[in-house]
């Protein structure tokens, strides 16, 4: 098994998996990073997905997550379609499980959204996500290879928290104007990663999220609270733009509640942090 952009998340899975003894090799794009990752007993290998060719490596027949995030800027997501190229020459994976986003869905004006819904990505970031769902579509249909494709939210755990933010005391929108915002915890996204790849559906696209949306606002108060930080202080919406970043702004222009009834009944996840309420406290 291989797994892609080992990171926060990464790292955890191949853990996992390692418990239950099956070898995983990870690839990540900085020998840094590989030493790391070596220390912590997973095998791995430094390759640079935009510019490597991965000729050394034959994936053919083998599982495989894709988590190695797109580039920072653009609307493509040139590192996938590398991927696909490399693939072609070097053989197809038997499986492989994309960890995508619930961005794809751009603004839904705080409607409920299942797997259905028809994506609008506005955000470039989005269009990245989206980009590569598309490569790995077509992939898929031309090599006949198994694709599942997670669209996970905002995903928050030890080490994962916006405490950074809270103690600069930077301001938020007062949450009666707040977006919605969906969230999952670390702990729950590997038990979905690993299901996705032992039981997904070929072609089939899983939400993952608690289920349990709150406004954004919501999230940082609560963490702040969690963490005994001050509450920051709270603007209207109309005075954001002057003082939150772009990143932010771009963020608060969306809104929506993300249904998980996919992951839970036919996935057949069961959560173990279905809100914040049960997480935050097992993130300290």
């Amino acid at each position: 098994m291989w797994i892609l952009g080992c990171g926060y998340t990464g790292t955890r899975l191949a853990r996992r998996w390692l418990d239950q003894g099956r070898p995983v090799t990870a690839l990540v794009r900085s020998e840094p990073s590989r030493l790391a990752l070596a220390r912590a007993g997973i095998p791995t290998l430094a390759r640079d997905l935009a510019a490597d060719s991965f000729d050394d490596i034959n994936w053919a027949g083998q599982d495989l997550y894709h988590l190695a995030p797109p580039p920072p800027t653009g609307r493509e997501d040139r590192l996938t379609r590398h991927l696909v190229a490399a693939f072609r020459r070097n053989g197809h994976p038997h499986r492989l499980v994309y960890l995508g986003t619930t961005g794809v869905y751009g603004d839904c004006g705080g409607d409920w959204v299942d797997e259905t819904r028809p994506p609008a990505p506005a955000a470039d970031r989005a269009h990245r996500r989206w980009d590569a769902e598309d490569t790995l579509r077509a992939w898929s249909r031309e090599s006949g290879a198994e694709l599942i494709l997670l669209r996970v939210a905002g995903i928050y755990g030890p080490g994962r928290l916006p405490l950074e933010r809270l103690r600069q005391g930077l301001p938020l929108v007062r949450e009666e104007e707040a977006p919605w915002s969906n969230r999952i915890h670390i702990t729950d996204l590997v038990e979905a990663c690993v299901a996705a790849m032992e039981r997904g559906a070929a072609g089939a696209i899983y939400n993952v999220c608690d289920g349990h949306p709150t406004t954004m606002t919501d999230y940082f108060l609560r963490v702040a609270d969690a963490a005994g930080l001050p509450r920051p202080p709270l603007i209207p919406l109309r005075e954001a733009a002057r003082e939150v970043s772009a990143g932010m702004m771009s963020y608060l222009a969306e809104s929506r509640r993300i249904g998980n009834r996919r992951l839970r009944q036919e996935l057949g996840v069961s959560l173990r942090y279905p809100d914040l309420a049960s997480g935050l406290p097992a993130c300290f």
